[in-house]
């Protein structure tokens, strides 16, 4: 059973360790790499060679120069190429953010470049191994030796932007919130200005910007918090504008991605108050755009600004706007101010019950539940006699 225990703990920490883009080593210029690689060379490799020497030794001396390089090169290309995680490995959402962030294609280009030049210079070290194994004098041995070294030093400054592009991306990947995509979420979303990041600095310790402008937040902020003993990640994600997918820039994007990939509990942030800029009826016509990405997932359409003003003293008109929310049974619409802190413990709470409900429910569907019932016995003590003994607790 504890073998059982430590393989599980030993899988969840490969699976961790592939979210965990810090740990990614900087990727060197072209012209690091090469110096890095020779200078390398020369201090580890024999440097004295004399003409009256055995023809083999003066070969095998070369030979094993050429090998040396060939090795460094490989392993530190091979080093690049596996730390850089693969599209295919990672969790979808992780895969979509990094494909509307750097394009998925110019990245696997990257990533193949350098795969292809690490083939070549293993090719080019064989092709002058060989060569210097019918060198017939100490000169012409070494010029085989510095035409194999600047074959693979040239094929390396080949991949100057591919190493320069890896690097940009490396430092974003580092930047990223670490967003755990399997694990209780609340992700906030709606259109810019309406007061997200309000409500995440409220709950949790994340301390997101907020000013009076759109688009304050332009990528996705996570904050944690706690809820019947259980750590919960808030996610703040960038206001999104209603237009087309297709029209929408990258910081908009990021949201999307996370609304479509994240199991979360959603909470759609509106502004009555039209403090925002953008009127009531352009907050509902994004909501029913976005809902398709709602899908199986619990829904709380957030009014905030109660401080400026509640749903009971709005115009009539705008009040038939929320009636379609609010005559939907699968909605449940809440009242907040992020000013006064009026209701946000109360979103918060709801959020978190209406999750964990959810996450049950999915759990108890699945045929892994009847196992586990099988294996639980609940033992209830027969009464021996009429006597009340209540509860006790020793001092």
């Amino acid at each position: 059973m504890n073998f059982r225990l430590l393989w599980k703990d030993k899988e969840n920490s490969i699976i961790m360790s592939q979210y965990n883009f810090k740990k990614i080593a900087v990727v060197p210029t072209s012209t690091e790499f090469i110096d890095v690689t020779l200078s390398k060379t020369q201090r580890k490799t024999p440097t004295v060679i004399h003409k009256h020497y055995k023809i083999t030794r003066i070969r095998q001396f070369y030979m094993r120069k050429v090998r040396f390089t060939q090795s460094n090169f490989h392993e530190r290309l091979s080093q690049i190429i596996q730390e850089f995680p693969k599209l295919e490995d990672v969790h979808p959402f992780y895969a979509d953010l990094m494909n509307v962030l750097y394009d998925k294609d110019h990245y696997k280009l990257a990533l193949g470049q350098l795969n292809t030049c690490r083939h070549l210079i293993d090719n080019v070290a064989k092709d002058y191994v060989r060569l210097l194994k019918y060198g017939d004098s100490m000169y012409r041995c070494k010029q085989l030796k510095r035409a194999a070294m600047g074959r693979m030093a040239t094929l390396i400054k080949r991949q100057a932007p591919a190493l320069q592009y890896l690097e940009q991306v490396r430092q974003h990947l580092g930047r990223l919130p670490s967003i755990d995509p399997n694990t209780r979420t609340i992700l906030v979303c709606g259109f810019p200005n309406v007061g997200k990041s309000s409500f995440v600095n409220k709950i949790t310790r994340a301390d997101v910007e907020v000013q009076p402008y759109a688009f304050t937040t332009k990528s996705l902020y996570v904050g944690h918090t706690d809820y019947k003993y259980l750590r919960w990640q808030v996610v703040d994600t960038p206001g999104i504008l209603d237009h087309p997918l297709e029209e929408r820039n990258t910081i908009e994007m990021q949201a999307i991605t996370a609304l479509a990939h994240l199991r979360a509990a959603v909470l759609y942030v509106a502004d009555p108050s039209e403090q925002c800029g953008y009127n009531l009826q352009q907050q509902i016509d994004l909501f029913n755009n976005i809902r398709p990405l709602f899908a199986n997932k619990p829904l709380i359409f957030v009014l905030n600004k109660t401080d400026v003003i509640r749903m009971e003293d709005l115009p009539e008109e705008k009040k038939s706007v929320l009636n379609e929310i609010i005559q939907d049974p699968d909605i449940l619409m809440l009242e907040m101010s992020t000013f006064n802190e009026d209701g946000v413990m109360t979103v918060k709470q709801e959020a978190c019950e209406r999750l964990l409900t959810f996450r049950i429910e999915s759990k108890m569907r699945t045929k892994k539940v009847n196992d586990f019932l099988n294996r639980v016995h609940v033992a209830v003590p027969q009464p021996r006699d009429d006597k009340e003994r209540l509860p006790y607790i020793p001092g």
